[in-house]
């Protein structure tokens, strides 16, 4: 089997990068405005889940961008850790955490879909 092109890959996977971009954007966005809140202590879960999930998902979007053969595992463990921040931020009533979660079922669907 030839492996596609990067050129290919990027038009086959362009609505993944696009969702793990947006999602790692919402994950910054809410980490930042959990810092914000009058108890930020009790924001420290989703904080930690918001960067680990903007990592992941900045690390799922490079490697579909640069057609590695990795992208598939990686875009694996990023569903996985997406669902667990949407999870985290479904628990919290602010406007960013409901943002953070629904960017997160996106990327999540996004991600098991390129998957499959």
């Amino acid at each position: 089997m030839i492996r596609p092109t990067v050129r290919e890959n990027f038009e086959r996977y362009a609505d993944c990068i696009a969702a793990c971009n947006a999602c790692a954007a919402a994950c910054l966005k809410c980490a930042a405005a959990c810092l914000e809140e009058q108890d930020a202590r009790k924001m420290t879960r989703c904080i930690a889940l918001d960067m680990d999930c903007a990592g992941i998902c900045t690390l799922a979007a490079s490697y579909m961008l640069r057609n590695s053969e990795f992208a598939p595992l990686v875009c694996e463990d990023c569903a996985e850790v997406c669902k667990w921040c949407k999870e985290e931020c479904e628990r919290h009533d602010h406007w960013h955490c409901q943002e953070c979660a629904a960017a997160c079922q996106a990327c999540m669907e996004m991600c098991l879909k390129m998957t499959a």
